[in-house]
């Protein structure tokens, strides 16, 4: 995972050549036809540079000369993971700061900056990391380096900025708990999951953690989280790499380490199944509900299984689950599946919604279907559809500069090598249903090991709610999103 973010800017053709690691179109599965065969050639990454300064800040380097555009992507460990005990949402608090006022510019002289040449620059944080990203014309080179360089180096962190900005994110989480619960719905989910374990952490906060956070807490954090020992950018696009290479050991060559220790992430556990939480928002006309466990680590090395597997379940509109409690039932206007995967297991989920009285009647169904995937796995036709569809969304993540920044950023962050892109379209196309069928195993739990989440009006649901498990009920109104200790 991270994030979770990542958008594509300015579509542009990457050079696709076949990978020598990929198996040849007469290797792949008979079954998978000419489309496929021609998909399963895949897409290989054109060379980059790494640059590792002695400060520990890692610098990956891309040319790329097909349009007068460079993009960047900057990854600074940390994220959720590291905001203070009870303080939820100070990582998500700094991300917004840093493009408010950086180096000698405020926020409002900063924001005409980048707006003054076109330029797009956007912060984020997510579970494990606050990232910057963004992109310039390569005439603007240089300011881009110099406006990255304040805001990771040296932002203003200005009290008022601070003060209006937490303000406001506690009126976003009230006012979603009223219009967005669809939103909400993974953020209880995995709240209840995880428990105790840093990942149980919504990155936006909660209400009670960002009405804690202070403004020493934030420049605390910033001192503590940010340094060059904890970051990896990417730069993708038109310049010469000595150059670029140069300019930026100038920038960033005595950036100070972080002062603080990055926070151990142990590994989470699978939890106890037929456990049921309860949110009550007492008067609501639907249902949203989360059915899950425990999942695997981005590192996972059955990805390509698993990613077909996902498809099928409840990874697209023609996906099981969405056909069944969509387009089959009309019960929901949408059902899917999400599997969040970060340096140590995510989750693994069945994500849906319907009308209260259908309640039961949905969640069974959604129950009926994760039973159909363990009983029958994928047939001959479903893996082979699923094939044709990963394979021919792959490549447009990659036709940007901006896709190509976000994903070089993304191997280094979890320390995979560059065949994460190189080999996965040969290991897609090679996945036989015996594959998928080891995933489904491995990865999504039985009907007795999972846990539900149902946020709707606790009155008419409760007895539903009860037949999955033990039930802990909280309050939408809750300023949280587990039960209090």
């Amino acid at each position: 995972m991270l994030k979770m973010k990542m958008t594509a800017i300015l579509a542009a053709l990457l050079l696709l050549t076949a990978c020598a690691a990929t198996p040849e179109p007469e290797t792949v599965a008979k079954d998978t036809g000419p489309d496929l065969q021609r998909l399963a050639k895949g897409v290989t990454l054109p060379a980059y540079e790494t640059v590792q300064l002695p400060n520990g800040m890692q610098i990956l380097l891309m040319e790329k000369h097909d349009v007068p555009m460079i993009s960047f992507e900057a990854l600074v460990r940390g994220g959720a993971v590291a905001d203070p005990e009870g303080k939820i949402g100070t990582s998500a608090l700094l991300a917004d700061l840093l493009r408010r006022g950086a180096g000698d510019r405020d926020a409002m002289e900063f924001a005409r900056t980048v707006e003054s040449v076109g330029g797009i620059l956007e912060t984020s944080s997510s579970k494990e990391a606050v990232t910057v990203s963004g992109q310039f014309m390569s005439r603007d080179a240089e300011l881009m380096i110099e406006l990255l360089g304040d805001m990771l180096t040296e932002p203003t962190l200005a009290r008022t900025e601070f003060d209006k900005l937490r303000a406001r994110s506690v009126q976003q989480i009230a006012a979603m708990k009223d219009t967005s619960l669809r939103a909400l719905t993974t953020i209880y989910g995995d709240a209840f999951l995880f428990g105790e374990h840093p990942y149980s952490r919504a990155v936006m906060g909660t209400e009670a953690g960002l009405a804690s956070v202070t403004y020493p807490d934030i420049r605390r954090y910033f001192i503590e989280q940010f340094g060059a020992d904890r970051t990896i950018l990417a730069v993708v696009g038109d310049f010469d790499t000595a150059t670029m290479r140069a300019r930026l050991e100038e920038e960033f060559g005595g950036w100070r380490k972080a002062a603080g220790t990055l926070p151990e992430v142990s590994e989470p556990e699978p939890v106890p199944g037929n456990r049921v939480l309860l949110v009550n928002k007492p008067g609501a006309t639907q249902t949203y509900f989360y059915i899950g466990n425990v999942g695997v680590a981005r590192g996972y090395d059955k990805r390509a299984a698993l990613d077909l597997v996902n498809t099928v379940f409840g990874g697209r509109f023609t996906s099981m689950l969405n056909t069944k409690l969509r387009v089959e039932s009309g019960l929901t206007y949408g059902a899917g599946s999400r599997v969040t995967q970060y340096n140590e297991p995510g989750s693994v989920a069945i994500v849906s919604f319907t009308q209260t009285e259908t309640t039961g009647e949905a969640i069974d169904m959604a129950l009926g279907v994760l039973e159909q995937l363990h009983a029958e796995g994928l047939s001959p036709a479903q893996l082979a559809s699923a094939k044709a569809y990963v394979l021919g969304q792959f490549p447009p993540e990659l036709e940007t500069s901006g896709g190509i920044a976000e994903r070089l950023a993304i191997i280094a962050f979890y320390g995979l090598g560059r065949d994460d892109v190189d080999q996965y379209a040969g290991r897609v196309a090679a996945v036989e249903r015996e594959a998928a069928s080891a995933v489904i195993e491995n990865v999504y739990p039985e009907r007795g090991e999972l846990v539900f989440v149902l946020i709707g009006d606790a009155a008419a649901i409760r007895e539903v709610a009860a037949s999955y498990g033990s039930v802990t009920e909280m309050q939408i109104t809750d300023p949280r999103f587990k039960p209090a200790d």
